[in-house]
């Protein structure tokens, strides 16, 4: 379903003039570095706490987007064939909108809020459901004034359900949402702390709740909360044999539940794959809602029982050094605490339990007595240690804990970062429970910085040369994606690709999700295609925004299942074709029926289709690379017979833009030449960017008939000044460059390694080096001593020796 630019600005803004009235608009945006289909898409630009979205008009108009939601009027002159919707307010434009879209169905709709849990019953809520309804429901927890119309615009003719969480913060929100989502069936979960500072109290919060449920034909909750909904036809479970679903029992074991209830004459029982009350309590809202719909809970009983744990919801997973990890990173509010807390002691550990948590965020109490209960929580768990991370936190928690608490405290989460030591914990079980303002997911990705002489130093002024070397060759309009896998090939991650951002190149290639995550922490915007994702890695694919490459059925499969179960669709990804490589990719007898997969489910957009040349750098091969591209350009046909939108195609490496610029087509992948390693002769001159120096930590006089280092292999035959050089495996430099293979540069000279090559040091002969002193400079690679001749010597490529440098040594940036 989609709309047309005239009827759109009939519903916000009718008295806007527009350029193209019939243009088609399907996709809504509100964050420029999601776009998914520029022709199709409808930008709002909201204002953001830094920023105006207007901002990003120019860059989204650049790449192709035509239709803008805006507070001022651009200069047309500069956005020829733009349509643009003058409004008062984008974000109310969002919100009108929506609601005028949702009030296209006839369906019914579960509206769902409360403090906690709305994400998780709706998303169970769909896992139970889906089999027999087509659902609409939030992506993730899109529960917000932008989050809401963004959910509700998903309705199509083919939903039969709709599910949308509510949350709000603050008074005059619900009214908002409510008529956007405009239930037919309200879900109230909780009354907890969580958003309580823009109320005067509980009851103001549990009034603005309400509002969502206005016209709902009953309101499904537990018995404690009836007393909030005086007015409305309620539906509630508890205890109580007067509510219309009673609990007779809850039995706990070590991993699962045994939920026992009536409705009307039937007694049943309902596991849940989960032991604590968190799960037991959303767990029995699913019940309420089936039975209200009419279901018979026998009929899902392996549905419940096969229940999965929502995303950053009392998570819990082997950790470092023996201990148990519970993630609960999700909010900090006292009722969830608690939860959590509970939740942590039924885990039966046997380990000693330590709690990292931050701030609590808009709890709406006064602060000291908020801080008394949270000590009084860890005191009534047995916590021993207790980790704060913030400024109230730390000001206020220490003088209320139990005498005997270990504590520290620190004022943000990186400089607890900067301060953690594994060797800090073993065998503990430890919560981390933090408002997502905190970002408490990072703590997984600690680490300990080291001090090295050794130095990796990256000329930035090179590699912008070597960028416009290889751009020069490419013709207009084609693109351009960098490989910053492996570390940006050892030179490191996030300051490589702020280079390559700011200086025009169109995508990132990684590896691996953490290498993607990374860049996106460090405030990389580009689109990073991901090499070799799989199923683990998913969440973190979708959290942050990356695009992973699929090259075999079963992992399309598990893809498409996860998009789904995530409630969303169009998500970009990258087809790779087996050509001749023989390591990953569709063979082309397959790629029709995959093509033809992913239109008919809708799920995934295909942004780029690409193969990978086995021996573009070698003439004798040529014969070989031609089979290839004919290989590829045959799997192009079979998938365009499917897919009528377009992508990119993209097939030549570094040395293939060199050698081969008729296979530069849409875009080309430049790797290793991004970092002045030339792998063949041609047009460009390139620029080494890296050099990898280190230091003589000691000189030795030694005389003929001694031995260097491990095994005696080092033997003396004439007088000789033997240098201790700071580096060794463990740095990278191979145990291949032992005995005299390898060779450094050391005061204009080149010297011969000796011995064997230590984890930490390695031993030259500086005998011929005048002048040579203690603390001098020594370079292991570099301009004076390429990389390319290092790795000859290795008996390997340029690849390993630069993939394969140590993180322990420091790398250093600098422009000249």
């Amino acid at each position: 379903m989609f709309y047309s630019a005239s009827t759109i600005a009939a519903i916000i803004a009718p008295h806007t003039r527009l350029t193209q009235p019939d243009a088609p608009v399907r996709y809504l945006l509100t964050d420029s570095r999601h776009l998914l289909q520029a022709a199709d898409t409808l930008f709002f630009a909201l204002d953001g706490p830094r920023r105006s979205g207007s901002a990003y008009v120019t860059a989204l108009y650049e790449q192709g987007v035509r239709n803008f939601v805006v507070r001022d009027a651009p200069d047309k002159d500069a956005f020829a064939g733009a349509n643009f919707f003058v409004v008062s307010d984008p974000l109310q434009a969002l919100q009108q909108l929506a609601q005028h879209h949702r009030e296209q169905f006839f369906l019914p709709v579960i509206g769902i809020t409360g403090s906690n849990g709305k994400t998780i019953v709706k998303e169970w809520l769909y896992q139970l459901l889906q089999e027999e309804e087509k659902i609409c429901r939030n992506p993730r927890s899109y529960n917000s004034q932008v989050g809401v119309p963004l959910s509700v615009w998903q309705l199509a003719e083919e939903h039969s359900l709709g599910i949308f969480e509510a949350g709000i913060s603050q008074p005059g929100e619900m009214r908002r949402l409510h008529d956007i989502i405009q239930p037919t069936i309200g879900v109230f979960t909780n009354l907890g702390d969580a958003h309580s500072a823009g109320f005067a109290s509980d009851a103001a919060k549990a009034k603005e709740k309400a509002q969502l449920f206005e016209g709902v034909a009953a309101i499904i909750t537990q018995e404690k909360y009836q007393h909030l909904f005086t007015d409305a036809t309620l539906f509630t479970w508890g205890r109580r044999e007067d509510n219309e679903v009673v609990v007779k029992e809850i039995q706990a074991g070590h991993n699962s539940s045994k939920l026992v209830l009536s409705f009307g004459a039937k007694i049943y029982t309902v596991t849940i794959p989960f032991a604590d009350t968190v799960a037991q309590e959303n767990a029995l809202h699913c019940c309420a809602v089936l039975l209200y719909l009419g279901k018979d809970l026998n009929d899902f009983s392996d549905r419940f029982a096969q229940l999965h744990a929502v995303d950053m919801r009392l998570q819990f997973f082997d950790g470092i050094n023996g201990c148990t990890i519970i993630n609960d990173s999700y909010s900090a509010d006292i009722t969830s605490f608690s939860l959590a807390l509970a939740f942590m002691a039924q885990q039966q550990t046997g380990q000693a339990r330590t709690v990292i948590l931050s701030d609590f965020m808009e709890s709406g109490r006064e602060a000291s007595d908020l801080y008394r209960n949270v000590a009084g929580a860890l005191a009534k768990y047995k916590v021993q240690k207790v980790i704060g991370i913030g400024a109230q936190i730390s000001d206020l928690l220490p003088g209320a804990l139990a005498a005997g608490t270990s504590a520290s405290f620190f004022p943000s989460t990186d400089e607890f970062l900067q301060h953690f030591r594994t060797s800090s914990f073993h065998n503990e079980t430890i919560l981390v429970k933090g408002a997502r303002r905190f970002q408490f997911e990072r703590i997984a990705h600690h680490f300990e910085q080291k001090v090295h002489q050794t130095v990796l130093q990256i000329n930035l002024n090179a590699m912008v040369h070597n960028i416009r070397q290889y751009q020069a060759l490419l013709q207009p309009g084609t693109r351009m994606m960098a490989m910053v896998k492996a570390f940006s090939y050892g030179s490191g991650g996030a300051e490589i690709a702020s280079v390559l951002q700011q200086n025009n190149v169109d995508y990132l290639g990684v590896a691996y999700v953490d290498e993607g995550v990374d860049l996106r922490r460090e405030g990389i915007s580009l689109p990073i295609m991901v090499i070799n994702a799989d199923a683990s890695s998913f969440d973190a694919i979708v959290d942050h925004n990356l695009q992973p490459v699929i090259y075999s059925p079963e992992l399309l499969e598990r893809f498409e299942a996860y998009i789904s179960g995530q409630g969303l669709s169009s998500w970009p990804v990258h087809l790779e074709v087996e050509t001749g490589m023989n390591r990953l990719g569709f063979s082309v007898n397959s790629i029709a029926a995959i093509g033809q997969r992913i239109v008919e489910k809708g799920l995934l957009k295909i942004e780029t289709v690409f193969s990978h040349l086995a021996a573009s750098e070698d003439p004798a091969q040529d014969a070989f690379t031609s089979q290839q591209v004919q290989t590829f350009g045959q799997a192009i046909a079979l998938l365009q017979q499917h897919i009528t939108y377009p992508f990119i195609r993209h097939i030549a490496n570094s040395a293939a833009i060199i050698r081969h610029p008729a296979l530069h087509y849409d875009m080309v992948r430049l790797g290793i030449g991004l970092y002045g390693v030339e792998t063949v002769s041609g047009s460009v001159e390139l620029q080494p960017v890296a050099t990898l120096r280190s230091t003589i930590a000691q000189l030795k006089q030694l005389q003929p008939g001694e031995t260097v280092s491990y095994n005696r292999r080092g033997a003396i035959d004439h007088p000789s000044l033997i240098a201790t050089v700071r580096i060794g495996y463990a740095d990278g430099y191979s145990r291949r460059f032992s005995n005299g293979a390898g060779k450094m540069w050391v005061r204009g000279r080149l010297v011969p390694v000796v011995g064997t090559v230590c984890m930490d040091m390695t031993m030259i002969d500086v005998t011929t080096v005048p002048g040579v002193s203690e603390g001098d400079e020594v370079i292991i690679f570099g301009q004076e001593l390429p990389v390319q001749q290092l790795a000859q010597w290795g008996g390997t490529i340029p690849y390993e020796i630069m993939t394969g440098i140590s993180q322990r040594v420091k790398r250093v940036y600098y422009q000249e």
